[in-house]
């Protein structure tokens, strides 16, 4: 395969692109290096990736139309991945205007690409946020997904509906991937692991919100990462999927094990439930597993450590 990676400089993409590299296929990749976070982090990732002969990257944004089609003509990918968006929940009530930008202009602009190219196969990066509301648990992607609760949901509920309207008027193949909690190396800063693990090494208090009486279904990245492969192999027609450990966890108890994993005891400063936060989410991943093989490997407990031996080595 030659895969186009946006947002290539990002967590995900990141692993993506090296696990794809590893495996012997080629890459290129695309992201604007932007300051959402600092951009030191995105270099620090992309370092590892330009030692492959198969990469290539391009500075850019999806949002500039010709610059992006320029490049995408350029590279002519038999597959597209794409990961490029605003992330963060609360960011989207600070800066609203970014999430329409990025995750709907610039969703557009690629799947217009993708109508006009017909690459082998179209993956994107939805979101378990788009459960919003629902209180059944696992979700299910056959759950109703009409009740976001924040502006970075409803973005990624409307790419999953024009993914689906291309897919009838067009016929072009399109997997969107529903992600839940994913962490590990090389994570975000702005993530809850990564955030507590750096408040923790300064002796600063963790913000715990609710008490940290909340549950997530942590996901380590490299199972997020063979599921997108396992998509990414299989063409699909406006198919939905959810990528989760299939497991909840408490917020609190995931401290505990930052706490073992770093050798550090957190301070931790109990806050109020905060806007556009959800209580639970549970991946029920049974449709991925039946249709792609998907089968998460790592524990919660393996993970956490994975996580702070690299953590530890790069900042401590």
């Amino acid at each position: 395969m030659h895969v186009l990676i946006t947002g290539v400089g990002g967590f995900i993409g990141f692993h993506s692109a090296a696990e794809l590299l590893r495996r012997g296929h080629k890459v290129s990749g695309i992201d604007n290096l932007n300051d959402y976070y600092d951009p030191v982090h995105k270099e620090r990732r992309l370092k590892v990736l330009r030692a492959a002969k198969d990469f290539a990257f391009f500075k850019g944004d999806i949002c500039d139309q010709k610059a992006f089609a320029d490049f995408y003509g350029d590279t002519r990918p038999t597959h597209v991945l794409h990961l490029a968006a605003q992330a963060g929940v609360r960011y989207s009530l600070e800066n609203p205007l970014a999430y329409i930008q990025a995750n709907g202009i610039g969703f557009q602009n690629m799947i217009e690409l993708v109508r006009h190219s017909k690459p082998d196969n179209f993956v994107y990066a939805s979101s378990s946020s788009v459960y919003g509301g629902n209180k059944q648990l696992p979700f299910s992607e056959s759950q109703n997904v009409n009740n976001p609760i924040s502006l970075y949901a409803a973005t990624k509920i409307g790419n999953e509906l024009v993914a689906n309207a291309y897919g009838h008027l067009f016929g072009i193949p399109s997997t969107g991937l529903r992600f839940f909690t994913v962490y590990g190396p090389y994570s975000r800063p702005d993530m809850a692991m990564f955030k507590f693990g750096m408040r923790m090494l300064k002796g600063e208090p963790l913000p715990v919100y609710n008490g940290g009486n909340m549950t997530r279904d942590f996901t380590f990245v490299s199972d997020i990462v063979d599921g997108i492969l396992r998509a990414l192999d299989k063409p699909e027609k406006a198919q939905i999927y959810n990528l989760g450990r299939g497991a909840g966890m408490n917020l609190n108890y995931m401290i505990d094990l930052l706490e073992k994993g770093l050798a550090v005891k957190a301070q931790r400063e109990q806050l109020p439930m905060q806007a556009g936060d959800v209580q639970s989410t549970l991946a029920d991943i049974s449709k991925a597993g039946e249709n792609l093989g998907f089968k998460p490997q790592v524990s919660l407990e393996e993970g956490v450590r994975k996580f702070c031996e690299w953590f530890t080595k790069e900042f401590k």
